[in-house]
């Protein structure tokens, strides 16, 4: 379903990213967690792309393999890093012969093992371009197009200081056609709710979906802080990550706790969408779903 329609219905959105398996015994891993979670019919799921598209044949056939074989909308991510305009081309008509709805557009990370990259090389510069040259592709069914997304950073994106700047750079892929923003993950609502006023005074007026990613163990947390831009942690989880000490089980039920607290701020201020970072397992997302008394069977609540 192409997001403008998911939006129109006015309601908050719930929705899962999954990452491409890279193995067998992910694969499985993966599809045990898809089985778990399709019941609660979600809005949408996202599938990731790595970086300069280290991915893009496992994201390609894992979005494909979701559209055709389960009742999820699959919406792919699709990044500048590494790309051609016949690149692009290529993955948009792909997608549109799959009947694949919505894009998530997003300026990528630099790929860590290519010591020679060049972003000047990379025909799109910034997200904006590549929404403008999906916005301009013209071999979909739906008149509309694909559906478009980017990314929002309520704690400030790695690669603008400035933060006056960083609101001019998402004011562009909105004007560009972005039909709505997803953010990264924060642990702090109170960054979020000023995100969402500063894309407000900013003439941002798209849905706004917020991204939340409970914490399930100290060694992941390490991992969030190094690949979501730094992710800051408030004194309040940090003590009580702290007081659970080494028990893997308290860890994890301290940050479902927390995230579930995230979330029903976040309902009580008229979210567009809370957006749940899975890292492709489906038991934290179950039960911050039962701590809020979601039903099962509704991807979307009054």
């Amino acid at each position: 379903m192409h997001i403008q329609d998911i939006m129109a219905q006015g309601k908050t959105t719930f929705s899962f990213e999954f990452f491409p398996p890279k193995t067998e015994k992910a694969s499985e891993a993966l599809y045990e967690t898809i089985s778990e979670l399709e019941s609660y019919e979600p809005a949408f799921v996202s599938v990731t792309y790595g970086a300069g598209g280290s991915t893009r044949e496992l994201t390609n056939d894992l979005v494909v393999r979701l559209k055709t074989t389960t009742s999820l909308d699959p919406i792919p991510h699709l990044t500048c890093v590494c790309h051609q305009e016949s690149d692009i081309e290529s993955i948009l008509s792909r997608y549109a012969e799959e009947g694949v709805s919505n894009i998530l557009a997003l300026g990528g990370d630099p790929p860590r093992d290519l010591t020679d990259y060049r972003k000047e090389d990379d025909a799109f510069q910034r997200a904006a371009d590549l929404v403008r040259y999906i916005r301009n592709f013209k071999g979909h069914a739906d008149s509309r197009g694909f559906g478009i997304g980017v990314a929002g950073f309520p704690e400030g994106h790695p690669g603008t200081p400035n933060r006056l700047k960083e609101m001019d750079y998402l004011k562009a892929k909105v004007d560009e056609g972005a039909d709505y923003i997803v953010t990264q993950l924060f642990f702090s609502n109170d960054d979020f709710h000023d995100f969402r006023e500063r894309c407000s005074l900013a003439g941002i007026d798209v849905p706004i979906i917020a991204g939340i990613m409970p914490v399930t163990s100290t060694s992941g947390m390490a991992r969030m802080a190094d690949l979501a831009a730094g992710a800051r942690y408030p004194a309040k989880l940090l003590r009580a990550l702290a007081r659970a000490g080494n028990d893997q089980k308290a860890v994890e039920k301290v940050g479902i706790h927390y995230a579930t607290g995230q979330c029903s701020d976040l309902l009580e201020h008229d979210v567009a969408g809370i957006h749940f970072y899975t890292l492709n397992q489906s038991h934290a997302t179950r039960e911050i779903y039962a701590n809020l008394g979601l039903k099962t069977s509704a991807s979307l609540v009054a």
